[in-house]
């Protein structure tokens, strides 16, 4: 019955996260509600698709986001050459079959990437 999911990410400087989702994570901006001083808008990359909304700071809430990818190693070495702070774990090996790294967006939103990991 569930097809997929679009997270809301909540921003407090959408201009500063739509910068950074763009030019540092490689999304592309899809769409937004307002040409002028949008308020809601669209980030995709590949099949992901995260909506993300203006928010007050009395209504920020940081939110934690798993991307499943094809490949962890490949795109943290893209997120490296692009000077994307990747937490100080670095890219590695989990006790529950995946391969991981993790960063933070601007607005303290935990973004973690990962792919599984074949099994024996």
């Amino acid at each position: 019955m569930f097809e997929t999911v679009h997270p809301i990410v909540g921003s407090l400087d959408l201009a500063r996260s739509i910068d950074f989702y763009t030019n540092k994570l490689g999304f592309e901006l899809a769409f937004q509600d307002s040409a002028d001083n949008p308020n809601y808008v669209g980030l995709r990359r590949g099949q992901v698709l995260l909506h993300m909304q203006f928010q007050y700071d009395y209504e920020m809430s940081p939110i934690r986001l798993r991307f499943r990818v094809a490949d962890a190693d490949e795109l943290h070495s893209e997120y490296v050459k692009r000077g994307v702070a990747i937490t100080e774990a670095g890219i590695q090996d989990t006790a529950w079959g995946s391969r991981e790294f993790a960063l933070w967006d601007p607005d303290k939103n935990a973004l973690t990437f990962f792919h599984f990991l074949p099994t024996s």
